[in-house]
């Protein structure tokens, strides 16, 4: 079993993986916000000490970045409590004698889908999430692609709206992430009138002959989130429907442009925002054939991720299941 981790700026995981990729003994928490890194680093240290440590092979860590690579000493954009804090040391220092491989969690994403997910069989695929951030792993002749610094796929920050475009947590201007990451998002439909809740409440989307598509939403669908935002959109609410149109517009050319450049089979996406489903997934196909032109970029389709929440868990687990492609020898 490998004790696997996954850290976001919204929720913590951890879990033990096995050698076929079966995810068990799960626990999650929510990142703490706004708190100090050694506040951080106890909530992390709660969360995986109740699993322990008997039989555990390795350590296998998916977390945002950026960071420095293969050290694991992180900067995580949607975490300001850790600039510069040295999680894979520490993690190593608390479980001593075990192998710790940390990489970037859209980067375990990739891998997980590629491992054991809807990249399975693929040479050449790009995996992406979209959630409190947006970024991307890139898996090229069968191999994780890491770059100098570990940061190669990172799409996120592609530059979709140069002219105008809103300003990134990176600094730069019209990048993806600050277009299409679920809290932009939903911030942004606000500034258009959005009331969350509105559309899904009312029961849903009128369809030709006056039927309508019920869609079951919970009160925390209702709430300022991206969630919130993907449960309105189904059920027809103009606003996020738009919403969802320029999410999946600026996706769509992100992806365009990765694929001329790295001649792709596939696509996938996961991550909070890509469980809206065809509000979202319907434009990105759009703006994709639009600019997708040369004929070898054609090819490539976009699906969703097939594993869940737990892709980056897998993802992590993968450095060590199956270094030899995902981890450099």
């Amino acid at each position: 079993m490998i004790l696997a981790i996954d850290i976001g700026g919204t929720k913590l995981a951890a879990g033990l993986v096995g050698h076929d990729g079966t995810v068990a003994e799960v626990r999650r928490a929510a990142t703490p916000q706004g708190a100090d890194a050694e506040t951080l680093w106890r909530a992390l240290t709660d969360l995986i000490s109740p699993l322990g440590v008997s039989g555990v092979e390795g350590v296998g860590v998916g977390c945002g970045g950026p960071m420095t690579w293969p050290d694991g000493v992180v900067s995580t954009l949607n975490i300001p409590g850790w600039r510069g804090f040295p999680l894979r040391a520490r993690l190593a220092a608390r479980f001593p004698g075990l192998p710790v491989r940390l990489h970037n969690d859209a980067i375990c994403l990739a891998v997980a889908e590629h491992w054991r997910g809807a990249g399975r069989g693929y040479g050449d695929m790009l995996g992406m999430v979209v959630s409190t951030g947006v970024g991307g792993g890139l898996i090229l002749n069968g191999r994780l692609v890491h770059g100098r610094t570990g940061n190669a796929g990172h799409i996120g920050h592609v530059v979709v709206e140069p002219e105008g475009g809103p300003r990134c947590g990176c600094g730069g201007h019209g990048c993806l992430e600050a277009v299409a990451r679920g809290p932009a998002l939903a911030m942004w439909a606000l500034e258009q009138g959005w009331t969350p809740g509105a559309a899904s409440a009312s029961g849903g989307a009128a369809l030709p002959g006056g039927a309508t598509t019920l869609v079951s939403v919970g009160v925390e669908d209702r709430a300022v989130t991206a969630r919130g935002l993907a449960a309105d959109a189904r059920a027809g609410g103009p606003v996020a429907v738009r919403a969802m149109r320029r999410a999946g517009r600026a996706l769509g050319i992100a992806i365009a442009s990765t694929t001329h450049l790295c001649d792709l089979d596939l696509v996938t996406i996961g991550g909070g925002l890509s469980q809206a489903g065809e509000p979202l997934f319907g434009p990105l196909e759009e703006a994709l054939r639009e600019h997708a032109r040369m004929e070898f970029a054609r090819r490539v389709k976009v699906l969703p991720a097939a594993l869940g929440q737990e892709s980056c868990l897998i993802g992590a687990a993968a450095l060590l299941l199956a270094g030899d492609a995902y981890w450099p020898t």
